[in-house]
């Protein structure tokens, strides 16, 4: 794992958290208590900050980023990003899954017990109610529920469990 100060500052790594071996963390990142970073995953907090919170798994590829002077990267608890996705200075609620391969881009608020479907891209400035969310650019195509949360939720703690295989 790369794990680097950069201006200063170093990554901040809660407890209990799994990170992969060629997974990068660089500078302004905060990293909650029971946290996943996996294989080829980069959090660079160069040019704006990114917090997780806790039981937040940041799966195999996918990148997590910011624009200067303009956004940084905030993400809830029992979040999902799935594997090859983009985080660019968004904002992200608690219980959201964010597909294989989506992008969510700056100033985006991306509400708790919402999933963005794979391959979605969701707009800069965007604001996103509970729901499903597909396409290019993202549409809701389904409305929140307790039962989509509660998937959601389940989904992060699975990685919870999957996380300890490895550490």
């Amino acid at each position: 794992m790369i794990i680097k100060e950069l201006n200063g500052v170093a990554p901040v790594i809660g407890r209990d958290t799994f990170i992969a071996d060629n997974a990068v963390l660089v500078g302004d990142v905060v990293l909650g208590d029971d946290c996943s970073i996996w294989y080829g995953a980069v959090l660079r907090g160069d040019v704006g900050g990114i917090v997780l919170g806790d039981r937040v798994n940041v799966q195999d590829g996918a990148v997590l980023h910011a624009t200067h002077g303009k956004s940084s990267v905030r993400i809830g608890n029992d979040v999902t990003i799935g594997h090859n996705a983009t985080v660019h200075g968004a904002v992200i609620g608690d219980n959201v899954l964010v597909g294989m391969g989506a992008v969510v881009l700056d100033n985006a608020v991306v509400k708790e017990g919402t999933v963005i479907a794979a391959g979605a891209v969701v707009l800069a400035g965007s604001v996103l109610e509970p729901g499903v969310y597909a396409g290019v650019p993202a549409r809701k195509v389904k409305p929140g529920s307790s039962g989509l949360t509660e998937s959601v939720h389940a989904n992060a703690a699975g990685y919870v469990e999957y996380k300890e295989w490895y550490r």
